[in-house]
């Protein structure tokens, strides 16, 4: 039985020698292994096992053929070595490879060793590294926290300091309203009084329905209390509507404290979670999910602009109040001398009327002179649109004629000009006096009239004067005190 093959230390093959021999066989090269698996090495460990016995190459080489001449038959496939003569042959190993091997062995734990004290340290080193790192990236959050929750609390200060000034403003504002309601329901009485009083006044007869002072100072007073009425429903109106604008600008600022709120107990609890927190937990992928709608700058132009937006709110409300207290002092104060005033004027239109009675006579006379001279007037008149009209036939006769000539004898000459600025000069003058004619009627149509008034005078002033002093009078002794005019009740 023959024996065949290799293993990873060691060949085997020899020639095949007997026992009386005194020359070794020739080597035979061995059959070449191929390997298909190719182990990892560590640094140093990688030389190990690739060596071979040297002792087996030295004997193969000192083997030589007996017969150089004739081809070997040990060529075509190499000898076979019992395994019981093998180890009378030669050593498996040499004291050399067994010294080599034990140093590689040295070298190579050397090496591990050197390479797995520095694996070490670098992975010491970069826990370390790691750690610092985390550490500061985890204080330099907490920081963060920290200063984005004194951003949030210094807005959230501003904020309820603006929207409690605000409530304050809209509550004044609203009582502001109130008493421009009631000081526009106060000017009822004195209205309905002025109109009484122009109501009895249109019963005068004839001369009597003037447009005197009394007349003048009741409309002016009744203008005046409509005005007021007016301007303070205007002025409630817009303040209601500014009072809308305010609790907008209060539910903007809620919301906006509401929210920040809500970030300052989030911000507070992310500020008060440690390592050793229970309710800490992996979730995973949320540093890729970007669910922000502002940056630092527009967070906080955002809650600067609410806050500018109430403080205009405020001060349009400011503004508005301060118009109501100057329009219940200015409006008191004109109807209080509107008062007076129409009470004097009354009492000044009876003097009159009560002297009136003695120059009625003198105011008729001088009438009867002014119609007699208008008449004269109107007839002057008349005479000279009549006496213009010949001159001007004979301009536009002159005009017509001249048409007719012939040919080139139709040239604009000079009077040709003079014709045409005649005829529109006296027209021009015609429609003058036409003009002053109509007015010079009007006023003796006037002066008549004036006439017949003047001749009914006598009868009608004892009306006029019942209607003034004992009716209008008498409803004019009292008028709303000051502070019921300025809306207090």
């Amino acid at each position: 039985m023959e024996f065949l093959g290799t293993t990873q230390t060691a060949n085997y093959c020899g020639p095949k020698k007997g026992c009386g021999f005194s020359t070794l066989p020739p080597a035979v090269p061995a059959p070449e292994i191929q390997e298909c698996y190719q182990p990892y090495y560590l640094p140093g460990y990688r030389c190990l096992n690739s060596w071979r016995p040297s002792l087996l190459y030295k004997i193969s080489n000192a083997q030589t053929c007996v017969d150089e001449g004739a081809t070997c038959r040990s060529t075509l496939r190499p000898p076979t070595i019992l395994p019981a003569l093998r180890s009378a042959l030669f050593c498996r190993y040499n004291p050399h490879d067994w010294d080599q091997s034990n140093e590689l062995q040295m070298r190579g734990a050397e090496a591990s060793r050197l390479w797995a004290s520095r694996l070490t340290g670098d992975s010491m080193r970069l826990m370390q590294d790691k750690d610092q790192l985390t550490r500061q990236m985890q204080e330099g959050t907490s920081r963060n926290l920290g200063q984005r929750l004194s951003d949030i609390g210094f807005w959230k200060s501003e904020l309820c300091y603006e929207l409690e000034r605000l409530l304050n403003e809209s509550y004044s504002l609203e009582t502001v309203k109130r008493r421009l309601e009631c000081a526009a329901e106060e000017l009822n009485c004195p209205l309905q009084v002025a109109l009484e009083c122009l109501y009895h006044r249109e019963k005068r007869i004839g001369i009597d329905l003037v447009h005197d002072d009394v007349e003048k100072n009741l409309i002016r007073e009744v203008d005046l209390l409509k005005c007021c009425q007016e301007q303070m429903r205007k002025l409630a109106q817009r303040i209601d509507i500014q009072m809308r604008d305010n609790r907008d600008a209060q539910h903007a600022l809620e919301r906006d404290l509401e929210d920040k709120t809500s970030a300052q107990f989030i911000d507070e609890k992310c500020f008060n979670l440690r390592n050793t927190s229970d309710c800490i937990s992996f979730f995973h992928g949320m540093e890729k999910v970007d669910g922000t709608i502002s940056v630092p700058e527009t967070w906080a132009k955002f809650s600067n602009d609410n806050i500018r937006h109430s403080q205009n709110m405020r001060a349009n409300s400011i503004r508005l109040r301060e118009e109501a207290e100057n329009l219940f002092q200015t409006l008191s104060d004109q109807l209080w001398k509107q008062f007076t005033h129409t009470n004097l004027a009354f009492s000044a239109r009876i003097s009159e009327v009560t002297d009136v009675k003695n120059k009625l006579q003198i105011q008729l006379a001088k009438t009867l002179q002014e119609i007699f001279q208008a008449e004269n007037t109107i007839m002057l008149l008349e005479r000279s649109i009549m006496a213009k009209e010949c001159p001007l036939k004979v301009a536009q006769t002159r005009l017509e004629c001249r048409t007719r000539r012939p040919n080139v004898e139709l040239c604009k000459d000079i009077p040709q000009f003079k014709l045409v600025n005649e005829v529109f000069t006296i027209d021009d003058t015609l429609q003058t006096l036409r003009l002053r004619l109509r007015e010079t009627q009007d006023t003796l149509q006037l002066l008549v009239m004036t006439k017949c008034r003047l001749e009914h005078e006598l009868a009608i002033k004892a009306n006029t004067l019942c209607i003034d002093k004992e009716k209008c009078m008498s409803m004019r002794k009292t008028f709303p005190c000051t502070p019921r005019l300025v809306g207090y009740t």
